[in-house]
Order: structure tokens, then sequence, then C-alpha cells
């Protein structure tokens, strides 16, 4: 007797279902226009047959660099359907970077928005084998009359969905990959963990290219429900709009929550349909957590520590009392452990780096077999686990502290930001003989980046002359606060700069 077909089904074929199913719900309101889950559906697929045809598929890398708005999402699952990899890239970093790493991900093809086209001139001059995309120009025409018929393409589990790169780089850059099987796995652990479900609404105020928004996206777009996006994140439109189109569901950093609670008369707005919101991308500081308590009600909070690698931990509102400062605990499915210096296991309440398993990692880092291997703790059986480079501690109860970060990693504003991308900027001037990085407290972004500078000798610099020629220079995102002099830096008897102490010497001034 034949057995039934019981294949899991991957993101593609789940969401064409949707188009089915639900085919007169809406999937993607933007700009006050609504698209049901039948057009997103169809213009996913054609989009997708669009690639197909020219040859744009199974192992294609596609990039992305679109600002927010409908033709954003219908690109990202297009390119899904299709077979082909897509690359978003977060729009902040310098147009140096975005070529690194489109070279790096050998991409074939690239879909922009208009306002996005200009920066892309010199690539496209240096790379004429690579087919352009731009909304209001050739989007529709591209699509033209391909098949809305779901594509017929067989993608298999360990299929590249997509690759986001960690760093606006102007080095090496490190893309994270992610196949079909752990993006669909992440999608249905997080859904579960951050409560959406086929009436979620959820508010889009960070733009799609970000991880963070990955999590709101494919959990919404998983669950069936309905994507609202705003272009641009303005706290007081938000508002409204949490209260016209009655959000159940959103993710922000904290700087975000900040400026919710700031807006003038923000307690006027209804925002009783809030079900679960995420904070994510730096720690909720304790009077900012306890005031979204208070607004948004003691159950809404759910606090996300977590890595675009793939390792998460949450902390459940209704766990949040006497924890506040705990990011929770693994995701379902997922395992954590602390290790010391000597690569074991150390006990609760010691710290240690923070090193996870489970199904939603990362399988690799893009052509960084180096990366991926220093990535990478073995326990006693062989198994393979990821080191984060976060240093945190469990509590008897198997809580999570985070309590200081191994990577020099800064978090401005949700940002990752790589201190070595800055210092390879700021060494290329003639008259900086060394130079690093550290992240200093900021009230706005809650870190951000501080040049510390060593002269050369007999040279007649100024601090505010050397942040503004970094800055010129520099991503949006990351940009120095400012610049401090020194006759030298701390370094350990390997020569290894101790950013440590200089945070130590530095965390506390005040740099505006």
């Amino acid at each position: 007797m034949a057995a039934f077909d019981t294949h899991a089904p991957l993101l593609p074929e789940i969401l064409s279902l949707h188009g089915k199913w639900k085919g007169q719900k809406p999937a993607v309101i933007c700009d006050g226009k609504t698209t049901s889950w039948h057009a997103f559906d169809q213009g996913s697929n054609r989009l997708a047959n669009a690639f197909i045809a020219k040859g744009i598929s199974r192992g294609s890398m596609v990039g992305i660099v679109m600002g927010n708005g409908y033709e954003m999402v219908e690109s990202i699952v297009g390119v899904m359907k299709s077979g082909a990899c897509s690359v978003p890239i977060n729009l902040s970093v310098s147009d140096e970077a975005l070529a690194s790493m489109f070279e790096d991900a050998s991409v074939k093809a690239i879909i922009a928005t208009a306002d996005q086209k200009d920066r892309l001139a010199a690539y496209m001059a240096a790379h004429p084998d690579v087919f352009l995309i731009v909304v209001d120009e050739n989007y529709e025409s591209f699509k033209g009359s391909a098949s809305g018929a779901f594509p017929n393409v067989e993608i298999q589990p360990t299929d590249a969905l997509n690759v986001i790169y960690s760093s606006g780089t102007t080095g090496m850059p490190k893309g994270i990959l992610h196949d079909h099987q752990g993006r669909r796995d992440w999608a249905y652990d997080l859904t579960i963990s951050l409560r959406y479900h086929g009436a979620a609404r959820t508010l889009f105020t960070i733009g799609l290219y970000s991880n963070i928004s990955w999590v709101g996206m494919l959990c919404t777009l998983l669950a069936g429900g309905t994507m609202i996006i705003h272009r641009k994140f303005d706290a007081e439109e938000a508002l409204k709009t949490i209260e016209n189109e009655r959000i159940t569901n959103f993710a922000m950093v904290p700087i975000q929550f900040q400026r919710l609670m700031e807006v003038k008369d923000q307690k006027k707005y209804d925002l009783s349909s809030i079900e679960a919101v995420m904070s994510c991308g730096s720690p909720l500081h304790a009077d900012l957590k306890t005031a979204l308590f208070d607004r948004l009600g003691p159950s809404a909070v759910v606090e996300l520590f977590g890595l675009t690698e793939g390792l998460i931990t949450t902390l459940d509102p209704e766990e949040a009392e006497g924890r506040m400062a705990s990011v929770g605990k693994p995701l379902i499915g997922t395992d954590i452990k602390i290790i010391g210096d000597d690569d074991k296991e150390v006990l609760s309440g010691q710290s240690g780096e923070i090193v996870g398993v489970g199904r939603t990692m990362m399988p690799m880092y893009l052509n960084r077999p180096d990366a991926t291997a220093d990535a990478t703790w073995i326990d006693e059986n062989g198994r393979k686990w990821f080191r984060t480079g976060d240093v945190g501690q469990l509590d008897e109860e198997g809580y999570l502290y985070i309590v200081d970060r191994k990577k020099d990693m800064i978090l401005s504003g949700g940002q990752n930001i790589y201190p070595q991308d800055i210092e390879a900027v700021l060494i290329k001037h003639e008259d900086i003989n060394d130079v690093a990085v550290i992240g200093v407290p900021s009230e706005t972004w809650g870190e951000t980046p501080l040049a510390v500078v060593v002269p050369e000798t007999g040279v007649s610099l100024t601090e505010d002359g050397i942040t503004k020629w970094a800055n010129e220079r520099l991503g949006k995102q990351q940009r120095i606060v400012g610049t401090v002099f020194r006759d030298d830096l701390p370094r350990n008897p390997n020569g290894k700069i101790l950013k440590r102490d200089l945070r130590d010497i530095y965390g506390e001034q005040n740099f505006g």
C-alpha cells in the first residue's frame, strides 16, 4: 500500500497555501494599500517564475537594496519561491561595504528601490552581467506575463534561503547563511514563543533588511497574519497605527520603546489591541521595562536576546518579576551552556562564554570556513555548539543573565557595529599610528563608537578633525561619537589591545 505524502512543507509552499485558503484576507498593508493573500501569492509567484526564466534559481544569489514597502516583502518571498537566496543589505552601510558584500555573495541579480539606484551605478558598471531590477522602473515589466502559478522548482531543505551580513565592512565580509529548513523551524519556534497567530496584525518600523524585522515577518507570514509596514520609524505615527489598525504584535529596539514613551500625551492612544511585543537588540533598562509593563500590560513585553546566527533566548513576561535583568531561557528546542576559558562547562552563577545548539542555528558563514570553525565549540560527545562571543551566567533556575561581550561588537540602536571595520578606516589616515574603537554609553543609542587614537609623532592633529574625517568615510550607523588621543594603547604581553581597560577609562565620560 502506498504511503500518504507527509513531507514537511518549506516556507514557499506554506505561504502559497495561504494564498489558496486565506485568499481574501489582508496579507500586507502599506501606504494605505491593502494586498490580499491571494494577490500576494500571485505577485510573488510571478516574480519567482520571472527569475527562473532568466536562469536564476537554486544556487543563485539575489541582492536586495530596498527601503521598506510592499515590493520588498514581495521580493523577499519571490526570491525564496524561485529557489534562489536573497541577500538583503542594511541601507546604512557604505557603498564600498555594499559592493564587497555583493562580491562575496556573487549575486546574479539585484532588486532595488528607486532611491537606492544611484549608489549601485559603480557596481553595475563593473558587473555588466548582473541584472538590475528597480521598483517604479522595470520591476513590473520584469514580472511581465510570468505565470502566477506556484513555481515548479524542487527546493531542498538545505538550500540557502538568505544571507544576512553581520557587518558593514571595508575588509572581508561575514555573511550569515540560513537554509530553508532552518528558517522554517526558526519561524515555527519564534511564532510560539512570541505569541503570533492567524489573526496577528504586526507593525514594522525597522528596515526589512534587519533580522529583527525578519522575526516578525516570517512569524506573521507563517501564521497567515497581516503585515502593516511603515517606511520609517516615527513614534507618534506608530502609536496612531497601533490604535487605528488594532496592532497585536511588533518588535522594537529599546530606543524606539523609549521614544514611544516620550511622545507627548501618548497615553491618549488606545493600545489595548497589543498582545505581545518583542524588545531586542540591546538590554531594556529596568526603568524602561517597568514603564512598558505599566503601559502595555503585564503579559505583553517579551525581551529577546539573540544573534542573527540563530541562538535565541526569551524572557516571558509572566516570569519577569524579580528577574528584570535576565534575558530568560532558550527558544523551544534550543540548548545553551556557559563555558569557561578552559572550554569546560561552569557551574550556575559562574560567568563564561554562552554557547548554544539547536535546529534554528545557521549552518555556516558564507565562504568563511575559518569564521565557522572559530565559532564552533565541540562538547565531550562530539556535538558542535555555536560560540556566541558573549559572556553570561545562569542562575540556579536556568535563567540567563548577560554579563559582558567577549567580542568587541558594539550594539548601537539595535544594530551590530564591529570596531575592526571602523579601525580599518581610521588606520588609513597617514597621521594615525595606532587606533582602537570601543563602545561607550549613549542615552540615545545605548552604545556608540569612540575612537582612541595614537597620532604619529610630531604631527598636528585635532580630535574633532579626526572625527570629521572618519565620519565622512564610514557608514551612517558606524559613525564615531568622538576621538580621544593617547600616547599609546594598553596591551597584554602578546600585543593584544586591552579594550576593557579603555572602556574602564572612557566609559564614564560624557561624549554627547
